[in-house]
């Protein structure tokens, strides 16, 4: 089934107040910047927001923050270059944080597209983040139970994609975007180019069956260039 190329603000249209968002990158790189910017656009509020880290400057996920689109933010790496807004929207008390350890973040992304309840892990036994959290022992040995993550949309930033979604990744791109691409209800994936003949199935990081809508890089509304 050949996926719709959309233009940001059309792929961007139904992500609806109080969604669960999941975004791909490790902090500016392999980032969906223009599908962040189209969503910060469309004025939505309540989200909740599953990331690595708070964004870049005043843009991207940090635009969100800003803006008041987000009530809880989940991420590893909150401060950096957008510190102040997350900070001041964080010590304002109209958003909640979240911080999971980075690896144990993608193993609950990862374990929500896999259709898993969970992911065991030893980071954070006997400290503060182990409040709350079930711990589970298996051949003697405890372990955490961080619960699986799943989204109602997911961002991902792609270098290619085919008619039919599949996508393929370069460098950095590979940093939580193919996890988040299998976590959620829709996932839309902001590409480079589209390939019209198809990949080689080696070159398939994502298969197209995860992949809902294509925004390709180009003009200022994301048309390809």
């Amino acid at each position: 089934m050949r996926k719709p190329v959309l233009t940001a603000k059309e792929a961007v249209a139904d992500v609806a107040d109080g969604a669960v968002l999941l975004a791909g990158g490790f902090a500016g790189a392999g980032y969906p910047m223009l599908l962040f910017e189209a969503l910060a656009n469309k004025g939505v509020r309540g989200l909740t927001l599953v990331c690595l880290n708070g964004g870049q400057g005043e843009v991207g996920a940090a635009r969100l923050v800003r803006d008041g689109a987000v009530d809880t933010l989940v991420c590893s790496y909150p401060l950096g270059p957008a510190d102040h807004v997350v900070r001041e929207a964080v010590e304002s008390g109209r958003m909640r944080m979240e911080l999971v350890p980075q690896g144990t973040l993608a193993e609950a992304i990862r374990a929500g597209g896999a259709g898993l309840g969970g992911a065991l892990t030893r980071t954070g036994l006997g400290t503060r983040f182990a409040e709350g959290r079930d711990v589970v022992t298996v051949r003697g040995v405890d372990y955490l139970l961080e619960p699986a993550i799943r989204g109602d949309v997911a961002f991902v930033r792609a270098h290619e994609a085919d008619p039919w979604g599949n996508l393929h990744y370069r460098h950095a791109q590979q940093n939580f975007n193919p996890f988040m691409a299998t976590a959620a209800k829709v996932t839309i994936a902001h590409v480079d180019r589209v390939v019209d003949d198809g990949f080689e199935p080696a070159s398939v990081h994502t298969p197209g069956v995860f992949v809902q809508r294509i925004v390709v890089e180009g003009g200022a509304d994301g048309h390809p260039a």
